[in-house]
């Protein structure tokens, strides 16, 4: 689509161990449109944030790419020049890391920390630097006295906007958030996520969110990319997405997902494990815990098709998909898989 801000297709990445390799992400394709929220969301392992460092090239040294590509504003990303990818990082693509705690420094302030992107990536000069951090304080509702504050002095909720703050010091056009709220306590998730949709909206930025939590993304999600070892298995608008998924996999992940309105308070889970991704299975990586699964599903290679309004899934049975999920609905359709 000519309003993606960005597109992946085909991207592979690998992990050296020993004298072998482990594919991390396998073939992963998906979009983000331009000022949309998008979350990608998956089981712990699933490659969510291997793809989301991958998209920043900043990476652990085992690591490689070894296919695809990523087009950022009309650039392929992996094609780019070391020196040309930093002139993107921070400027136009910036990183929000899952701990900001660790992320910032113990023994300077936080103005001294935001000064350093500001002066020394951005050009600012000391007077309009103190300015600009007083605006980004203000934006994640921070009061501008505690510039002069060390990362210490702030509570968990108050550390990730500062986080937030740092992303957003140089008006970037890409935000990738690595599991923002993870450690924090459910109310105070929500006024996190309530800033950030707050500013996504304010400045038209697009954001990737990295999450393994559903109800994160049903919350502030415009689209959702569901990850499974390693694959892109679904992904589309998160209201279709989520009442009317197609792949067995993500409808799994909607049982687990607590229904306030029901009165039965009983959650599914998806019995088993991923697989080890340094010997996956042939065919559908989900077929092992799958209830819906055939013999072809084991040895046929699956690609993500469109069924319809861009909403994409990589299951045989999709033309099923009716049935499934009545069938997904019930806990002992997953039950005969333990």
């Amino acid at each position: 689509m000519s309003d993606d801000i960005l597109r992946v297709e085909g991207l592979k990445i690998s992990y050296a161990v020993g004298t072998s390799k482990v594919r991390a992400v396998d073939d992963a394709t998906f979009s983000i449109p331009s000022g949309s929220i998008v979350g990608l969301v998956g089981e712990s392992g699933c490659g969510k944030t291997t793809v989301a460092r991958g998209l920043t090239r900043i990476m652990a040294k085992s690591a490689s790419f070894d296919g695809g590509e990523v087009f950022f504003d009309g650039k392929n990303l992996l094609s780019l020049s070391e020196p040309d990818m930093n002139e993107l990082r921070w400027r136009d693509i910036a990183f929000i890391p899952q701990s900001a705690m660790n992320s910032l420094d113990p023994v300077y302030t936080i103005e001294k920390q935001i000064n350093e992107v500001l002066i020394q990536r951005g050009g600012y000069n000391k007077t309009d630097a103190r300015a600009r951090a007083e605006e980004l304080f203000e934006m994640v509702g921070i009061e501008k006295q505690r510039l002069g504050d060390y990362p210490h002095q702030f509570s968990g909720g108050m550390r990730q906007r500062v986080a937030i703050a740092l992303a957003l010091a140089l008006n970037p056009k890409l935000v990738i958030a690595d599991e923002p709220v993870t450690a924090l306590d459910v109310i105070v998730q929500r006024q996190i996520l309530d800033t950030l949709k707050s500013l996504q909206d304010k400045l038209g930025i697009s954001v990737i969110l990295v999450t393994h939590d559903i109800s994160v993304v049903a919350y502030v999600c415009d689209r959702i990319v569901v990850m499974y070892a390693g694959r892109v298995v679904e992904s589309g608008d998160t209201t279709t997405v989520l009442t009317a998924p197609y792949h067995p996999y993500t409808m799994g992940l909607y049982n687990a997902f607590p229904d306030l309105q029901s009165s039965e308070g009983l959650l599914t889970p998806i019995e088993g494990h991923p697989p080890d991704l340094s010997n996956p299975p042939d065919g559908c990586r989900f077929a092992p815990r799958c209830p819906f699964a055939e013999d072809r599903c084991r040895t046929s290679d699956i690609p993500l098709i469109d069924v319809g309004g861009g909403h994409f899934a990589a299951c045989l049975r999709s033309s099923e998909a009716d049935a499934l999920r009545e069938q997904a609905a019930k806990p002992e359709t997953w039950a005969e898989m333990a």
